[in-house]
């Protein structure tokens, strides 16, 4: 892997891609294909029902402690492009690979095998030579508190100067990926192109050659301020995430990635993001498509979080001209809200996968998500059948 600055051409490719960025902002985006309905290869021709692209973190979590006074952690691997990949691997029982890189030492190592055990191939990891101190390349850690009550979950991010945040453009073979292998979805997301210059670069091209493979596209704004504080703030967000938008097939975010990361107001929400009008969000959705018509899916969850271990839980999606909503779940017990996002979208994904209704889709990817939130760590440990039963509306009654 090459390490450093950008070269030369490189930063002349990151000024074309920020350039190329404000002049499609308002444009109708893939004019040829308005409303076209979502196209998935079949199983048959692809080796991979998903591969996605960005950074896995080891994650240390104090427990019932908080990070500044405990005196041990529990390890677990987690990123949120990851997560989803995972999560159609463990509970949907479907064929996933993560596109990574790593830094080779211990720490990339116990990455390494936490994700074995998550079932993910690892064949299209890279690893990344260490220099003994961390000087040139490292792994990220993420220490995350899981909030009780009143007090809120934390997170705090240790994640600079990490092999993925290096990738560049090039380095990672995608014809081999998407023509040799195949696929059938791609899935990235803003905290990927949030990590440095040349990540989005490197996302950019991975969607191209997504796109070029018949392969849908799914992008999670997932917006993470303090993962874009120090390079432009929420402008930055918006610069880089509409200039990535029209290579999008599946646009998937939270209450505020729209308006954080894409720069879309919701009508009637506050700032504490507690008055979640179903039909506001559909309002926001449909600018979100008058200006980027090439979207064929378009999901958001929908979170109220009373306090950090009580939660109005929903979701909305948008599908072939019609919206579709899930069962809202009010006063949800959360045990960890790590990946609900990310289970909302393996769920989600697992459900237009498999050639199930919208309707289905959504309501999977809602219970899918409410379920991994009643666990620790950032993946899901929920099964199949516990979401089926779901959403059928089962109680918690004991299974023995």
């Amino acid at each position: 892997m090459v390490r450093g600055p950008l070269d030369n051409d490189q930063a002349g490719l990151m000024s074309d891609f920020i350039y190329h960025g404000s002049a499609t902002q308002g444009s109708k985006a893939g004019d040829g294909d308005e409303m076209a309905a979502l196209k998935i290869k079949d199983k048959a021709s692809c080796q991979w029902d998903l591969v996605s692209l960005g950074e896995v973190m080891l994650r240390l979590d104090p427990g019932d402690r908080r990070i500044a006074s405990t005196r041990q952690f529990h390890a677990w691997e987690g990123g949120g492009e990851y997560n989803v990949a995972r999560g159609l691997r463990r509970c949907f029982g479907m064929e996933t690979a993560i596109v990574t890189a790593l830094a080779d030492n211990p720490v990339g190592r116990l990455v390494e095998d936490l994700m074995l055990q998550g079932g993910v191939s690892l064949k299209h990891v890279l690893w990344a030579p260490y220099d003994g101190v961390g000087r040139g390349v490292r792994n990220g850690l993420n220490f995350t508190e899981r909030g009780f009550g009143l007090r809120a979950g934390v997170g705090c991010s240790d994640r600079g100067h990490t092999a993925v945040s290096q990738l560049k453009p090039g380095e990672i073979d995608w014809e081999q990926i998407f023509g040799k292998e195949g696929a059938r979805w791609f899935h990235t997301g803003g905290i990927f192109c949030a990590l440095s210059e040349s990540t989005p670069l490197v996302a950019q091209e991975a969607m191209q050659a997504a796109k070029h493979a018949g392969t849908v596209v799914s992008y999670d704004l997932n917006y993470r301020a303090s993962l874009w504080k120090a390079i432009g703030g929420k402008q930055k967000a918006q610069q880089v995430n509409r200039t990535l938008a029209p290579l999008v097939d599946v646009m998937l975010g939270n209450e505020e990635d729209f308006t954080a990361a894409l720069g879309f107001s919701v009508a009637g929400l506050d700032e504490g993001h507690s008055q979640l009008d179903a039909a506001n969000f559909m309002a926001m959705i449909e600018k979100v498509l008058a200006e980027y018509p090439n979207l064929k899916v378009v999901a958001t969850t929908l979170r109220n979080a009373r306090t950090a271990t009580l939660n109005d839980w929903g979701a909305v999606g948008w599908c072939d001209g019609h919206f579709y909503q899930a069962s809202v779940r009010q006063n949800v017990e959360i045990y960890d809200r790590v990946g609900g996002g990310d289970s909302f979208a393996s769920g989600l994904i697992y459900g237009l996968l498999s050639g199930k209704e919208p309707q289905w889709a959504v309501e999977c990817g809602a219970a899918h998500g409410a379920l991994a939130m009643t666990t620790p760590g950032d993946t899901s440990m929920a099964t199949l059948d516990e979401v089926l039963q779901a959403m059928k509306g089962a109680t918690a009654r004991m299974a023995r």
